[in-house]
């Protein structure tokens, strides 16, 4: 009764701020900060509730396990005089520029992870953290050379057992000078002969080239590349056993290039794990490093967890119930660990269908504003949102969506008349946020 007096106030408490137009709101408060609100705002108190949980230190969370494996790899792995190469840092803030997010590393203006339908945006100007690279080049302008980048993202996205607007990424860099990356070969250069570290700007850097970037030697590039992915198979046979079978794909990504992402075959199926590539050498530049090259990956723990351990749902990572954070209690980092049910309890499903105003088509519906709303109202019980069928009535042209919502609570039974309270409670915040009619 009390875990459903609480959902019932925060269900009102939501359904309040919808139908006030929260973006009409002056000021949004995140962590504790102000920020003025405009036209981009959409973060949602929802997700505003998950920051700060830093599910990735919690000793009994199986993503702090993963992390701490992977943390020990690159301790081991990369040491100077005795002492550890790579410095970490795993509590940086989550509020960011869309300069830090997007314009350090390159990504276009018109690039489509910059939407607000992929983005929490708390104002045209900052964000909710879309990637941990995000902090990239602040660290490398600092002087850092290798580093791990680990914490809390934010996306919208759909909503079904393997995504969540919130999830944990590991991202690295290993930048190294002419000395260090040819210390046998003092004869060969990272830069081809064209090319100006201390004049870099006067030098338009291509990629056109799939092998390399046009600043870099050939040499310079495969060498980096012989590095990376060494470094990466030794990692996913450290997590997963010497005898994973891997592959490399050609990839894109803004700020690296060549690029990759690598495979593992899991389950019969193969598995992305991690895309990673050479640093652009322009981000390098603006951050202050001219005269070397580096490498950078990154890596989300959830999926690499859900796989480990053996959990089907990605809900579960947020779990307090002890029968779930006690299978991972107390464990020694690189123990075997396969996740049992502590329950399984029934799905409810219920339909919602409404008609769209004028100004809107089925074409035009931004589901993820939909899909904000629904975790809003309910929470963590919402286990899938699909849309089930777009229509267009013949004579009216007017247009419908119907979406499929299963509710499953992981810690109890729901009731039917739960289910159909929270179900109204979302009809009315939708009715409210996009002015549609319920059908």
């Amino acid at each position: 009764m009390k875990i459903l007096l609480q959902l019932n106030r925060l269900s009102n408490t939501l359904i309040k701020n919808y139908s006030t137009a929260p973006k009409s709101l002056s000021v949004l408060r995140v962590g504790e900060k102000d920020y003025p609100t405009d036209d981009y705002t959409n973060v949602t108190p929802k997700i505003i509730s998950y920051l700060n949980r830093n599910l990735h230190l919690k000793k009994d969370n199986p993503l702090s396990l993963v992390r701490q494996r992977i943390v020990n790899y690159f301790y081991k792995s990369f040491t100077n005089r005795g002492n550890p190469s790579f410095s970490v840092y795993d509590n940086l803030p989550p509020v960011v520029t869309t300069k830090q997010n997007f314009d350090d590393l390159l990504i276009p203006e018109d690039h489509p992870s910059r939407t607000k339908s992929d983005c929490y945006y708390v104002n045209r100007s900052v964000l909710l953290r879309a990637h941990m690279t995000a902090h990239q080049t602040e660290l490398l302008r600092s002087g850092l050379d290798n580093f791990l980048m680990i914490g809390d993202v934010y996306r919208r996205d759909e909503i079904d057992s393997t995504h969540f607007p919130v999830f944990h990424q590991v991202d690295a860099v290993r930048s190294q000078l002419r000395e260090q990356l040819f210390e046998n070969h003092p004869d060969l250069n990272i830069f081809e002969p064209i090319y100006d570290p201390n004049n870099p700007n006067a030098f338009t850097n291509s990629i056109s080239d799939p092998a390399k970037q046009s600043c870099h030697t050939l040499e310079a590039s495969k060498m980096m590349e012989t590095q990376l992915k060494n470094h990466l198979i030794g990692l996913v046979k450290v997590l997963f056993g010497e005898s994973i079978q891997y592959r490399w794909v050609e990839a894109y990504f803004p700020f690296t290039h060549p690029s990759w992402e690598l495979e593992i075959y899991y389950e019969n199926n193969w598995m992305e794990v991690l895309g990673c590539g050479i640093v652009r050498n322009e981000i390098m530049v603006n951050a202050g490093s001219n005269n070397s090259i580096a490498y950078a990956f990154g890596l989300g723990l959830e999926r690499l967890a859900m796989a480990l351990y053996k959990i089907p749902d990605i809900r579960l990572m947020w779990s307090t119930d002890s029968g779930f954070l006690s299978q991972f209690q107390n464990k020694d980092v690189d123990a075997k660990i396969t996740y049992k049910p502590v329950s399984v309890y029934p799905q409810c499903k219920n339909d919602l269908s409404f008609w769209l105003p004028p100004t809107l088509t089925v074409e035009t519906f931004m589901n993820n504003d939909f899909y904000d709303l629904v975790r809003d109202i309910g929470g963590d019980v919402i286990e899938q949102v699909t849309l089930k069928d777009k229509f267009v009535h013949p004579k009216t042209k007017k247009h419908s969506l119907c979406y499929s919502i299963v509710y499953r609570h992981l810690e109890r039974t729901l009731t039917q008349a739960e289910v159909n309270k929270i179900h109204k409670e979302i009809e009315i915040a939708a009715t409210n946020a996009f002015n549609v009619v319920i059908r």
